[in-house]
């Protein structure tokens, strides 16, 4: 074997055991899976809430529970309650009263609500997103 070709193979499984050794060490931890299959129809007064964007409701359901958010006129956002900054405590998030913030009250984290992402904290991991469908008046919430 040449030695181009050779520095081409090692190097090739040189970036393969750093990958793989990368993908073992990483410390992710994933909530526990909970089944969701759920609709609403918005027009019943327990949802009144998401009658307007940047409306929520809590309800059931989920790890920990479930936030109902409406982005806009058509989208909607479900997110876990259980708290990413450390799953194994199964903290659970609570809205901020400015309604655009999702805070833990077990760490120093906060989550924005459009979208689960992490704004501050030690949480590293996103809030779990269930996926949605709008047929108006009806939303339907499941895993993804």
């Amino acid at each position: 074997m040449n030695t181009k070709r050779f520095n081409h193979v090692f190097g090739f499984a040189l970036l393969a055991a750093v990958l793989v050794q990368s993908r073992c060490n990483d410390p992710q931890q994933f909530i526990p899976y909970v089944p969701v299959d759920f609709s609403v129809n918005v027009n019943l007064p327990a949802y009144i809430d998401l009658s307007v964007p940047s409306g929520h409701v809590l309800v059931s359901g989920g790890s920990k529970g479930i936030i109902l958010y409406r982005y806009t006129l058509d989208q909607f956002v479900a997110l876990d309650r259980h708290a990413t900054a450390d799953i194994p405590a199964g903290c659970q998030v609570e809205v901020a009263e400015d309604g655009l913030l999702i805070t833990d009250p077990c760490s120093n984290s906060e989550w924005l609500i459009i979208d689960g992402s992490v704004v501050s904290g030690d949480a590293i991991y996103p809030l779990h997103r269930y996926a949605t469908q709008w047929n108006d008046p009806i939303l339907q919430v499941f895993n993804p």
